[in-house]
């Protein structure tokens, strides 16, 4: 039960982070009504979770218990109706969605421990359960998936998952294991996006000459 809820409080605390994320994203890319921001912010609080129960073979969460739908729904009404406010703060985008990143990774990676998947599946479904919301919220408005994109946001998502999955594996597994594992997740994300950093991309040509 402790456990349980534990990775509850991680999934409300992400869905929240995201919810705000994919409403101002909406305000920001999008300049939609208050029907698309409400739907972008839910879609990025809870496509990654509702992937991952899919995978799990178990109803999903989100349609379990209807916290799930007031956080999505609350975090989105606020960045909808404080977005004038929000969109003046330094990267609040960015940091909101690392927050939801690194606690869905986390999450994510403790659901699917909980359910036997051997470790590689465990830490797969992690970075699922973190990056699935944000990349089905950039398809709707057509732009490329920051998944696809930005070098370092799957790969801290993969690592957080992965310091979860050996915390279990090694019976190390705790609050202090899962915060630590979602700090280092938050940390190298929010990094990579003050340094602009990314992860290796394929070489370009060099030495070409423009054709006359």
């Amino acid at each position: 039960m402790e456990t349980e809820l534990f990775v509850l409080i991680l999934d409300l605390v992400g869905t929240f982070a995201f919810a705000l994320n994919g409403g101002l994203t909406a305000v920001r890319a999008a300049k939609v009504d208050i029907v698309g921001v409400i739907t972008l912010g839910m879609i990025t609080a809870m496509g990654g979770g509702i992937l991952r129960d899919m995978i799990l073979n178990v109803q999903p969460a989100t349609f379990q218990d209807w916290r799930y739908l007031a956080v999505a729904a609350a975090g989105a009404l606020i960045a909808f109706a404080f977005s004038w406010v929000l969109d003046r703060l330094s990267g609040p985008i960015e940091i909101l969605d690392a927050i939801g990143l690194s606690v869905f990774a986390v999450s994510g990676a403790t659901k699917a421990m909980d359910f036997g998947l051997g470790p590689v599946q465990a830490m797969i479904l992690g970075t699922l359960t973190a990056v699935g919301g944000g990349t089905i919220r950039d398809a709707l408005i057509l732009r490329i998936p920051s998944v696809l994109s930005e070098g370092l946001y799957a790969i801290p998502a993969f690592l957080g998952a992965a310091i979860t999955v050996i915390a279990t594996q090694l019976e190390l597994y705790g609050m202090a294991a899962a915060i630590t594992a979602a700090v280092v997740c938050w940390l190298i994300r929010v990094i990579g996006v003050y340094f602009k950093l990314n992860a290796p991309r394929p070489p370009q040509p060099t030495g070409t000459q423009d054709k006359n």
